[in-house]
């Protein structure tokens, strides 16, 4: 088997039907063309077909004239099938066929690995032994394709995934093409790997990548920040040792929100008499 042809699309010559489809050349190489996989009729042996190649589910060297977007040369977005713990995450490019992407390039918290249904943007690479598995973009790669995005999108509302997940923030690509980053402290969640984020735009810088925010506008944060201290107050038995006198950065490791939000938010549940302070602690008032 010549390796070099697996992951990439070639242009291949009909040398014969049988059973199962065709069997087409390029040199010494010969390769099956399932019938499932030809997407227009083939008239006459010697023909030329453009296929990717690759090795199917069961290893045999197997060619479609369907052509993926993710290969050997080129980048695309890959939807994730399963997630394997010890393992990583195998994605689908759009052959009968999973590829993996390793967990050494997954995240080292694994809370913010892809879930099935995310989506990663990947490429094919080769390994020593031969083996083809998916690797997601690098930084450097991303930053040699970007779209400059327009200024005027600041305060707008934007659609995109993440790409890579770091302990400086979350890196996203917008469906137009824009790189977008979201600080720890614009997010109250992290997001996953591959996960599909609305995100609104707080700032284009001049090299025309984008800052977003995954937090409401501050005249409507105090609901969801209520709300959250109410959530944590629940979880924990109805008991926090947090109040208005705590440190901020007690309250931000907990609720990832600043000190003023907590007290605007902790001050509407006592206004509302679902929470009170004593001792040092808020506790959750039982109707």
């Amino acid at each position: 088997m010549k390796e070099s042809i697996i992951g990439t699309i070639q242009s291949m010559n009909v040398t014969k039907r049988v059973a199962e489809g065709f069997i087409i050349r390029k040199g010494e190489e010969e390769v099956l063309l399932p019938h499932i996989q030809v997407n227009k009729e083939i008239e006459e042996i010697g023909e030329s077909v453009i296929v990717f190649v690759y090795v199917n589910r069961n290893k045999a060297l197997t060619a479609t004239m369907f052509l993926p977007e993710v290969r050997l040369d080129t980048y695309g977005w890959a939807e994730v099938e399963e997630v394997v713990r010890n393992l990583g995450a195998f994605v689908n490019i759009g052959v009968d066929k999973e590829f993996l992407v390793s967990k050494d390039h997954l995240p080292a918290l694994k809370d913010v690995w892809p879930q099935t249904g995310d989506w990663l943007f990947v490429s094919l690479e080769k390994d020593k032994k031969g083996r083809v598995f998916a690797e997601p973009i690098s930084e450097g790669e991303v930053l040699e394709d970007l779209t400059t995005a327009p200024k005027t999108l600041v305060n707008e509302t934007i659609v995109g995934r993440v790409y890579r997940s770091t302990k400086a923030g979350s890196f996203v690509l917008t469906e137009e093409g824009y790189r977008g980053f979201i600080h720890p402290f614009e997010r109250k969640v992290e997001p996953r790997l591959g996960e599909t984020i609305e995100g609104r735009v707080i700032d284009v810088k001049d090299d025309g990548t984008l800052n977003l925010s995954l937090r409401p506008l501050k005249q409507y944060s105090m609901d969801p920040d209520a709300e959250q201290i109410y959530d944590y107050l629940v979880e924990h038995d109805g008991v926090m040792p947090y109040t208005d006198k705590s440190q901020p950065d007690e309250i931000r490791d907990t609720f990832h929100i600043s000190k003023s939000a907590f007290k605007r938010a902790l001050g509407k549940l006592m206004k509302e008499g679902k929470v009170a302070q004593s001792d040092g602690q808020t506790v959750l008032k039982h109707d």
